[in-house]
């Protein structure tokens, strides 16, 4: 196993980080993100989990100009958050420059939607929202599966800093709509709840 020290220079933090990040062997089939500066590693996505990000990903498809991508679990960086961060769906210019291999400047992004597992929701509600919103990305989709209140998705936009307005929440069952340049209704009656 690597070992990872970090430089007082942030910048030189945030290069040590991804290089760690790069250059680990992670277990096979887990997401590994750096969060506000903490690599974080969590298993894989349940089957549930998949046939909704599925479902957004074959309706994104749908209303996307050609020259754009949708794409699963892409490494976006966020460098001013100390974020790398891999959401379920992305979607962004295919002739997008990539600065790395291994991941894309979070600005490139369109949308990004993010599906909650119930043991690191927090993540998708708290530090990705705010690591999403500096980053400018228009447009955040959260479907949340365990939210408080009972499974909702929640439409986010207007970047400010790092935070977004909240656009619509629709409960599991209602449809929820998401803005140009998409002009797309999802129905939420079609995502398994639990």
């Amino acid at each position: 196993m690597n070992a990872l020290t970090v430089s007082e220079d942030p910048e030189k933090s945030w290069n040590d980080l991804v290089r760690f990040w790069e250059g680990m062997e992670w277990p096979l089939g887990s997401r590994v993100e750096i969060i506000e500066g903490v690599i974080t590693v969590s298993p894989a996505p349940a089957y549930r989990h998949h046939v909704i990000a599925a479902r957004i990903q074959r309706r994104l498809y749908s209303v996307i100009p050609d020259e754009w991508g949708v794409f699963q679990r892409l490494a976006l960086s966020v460098s001013t958050r100390l974020g790398m961060l891999v959401p379920d769906l992305v979607v962004v210019p295919k002739q997008a420059d990539p600065e790395s291999e291994t991941h894309l400047p979070a600005t490139l992004a369109e949308l990004v939607v993010e599906v909650t597992s119930e043991l690191n929701a927090r993540h998708d509600r708290v530090g990705k929202l705010a690591a999403y919103a500096t980053a400018g990305i228009p447009l955040y989709l959260l479907v949340d599966r365990w939210a408080a209140d009972g499974p909702a998705a929640t439409l986010y936009g207007d970047p400010k800093g790092d935070v977004y307005r909240p656009l619509s929440t629709a409960k599991f069952g209602e449809p929820l709509k998401l803005p140009a340049p998409f002009d797309l209704v999802i129905d939420t009656a079609e995502f398994p709840e639990t």
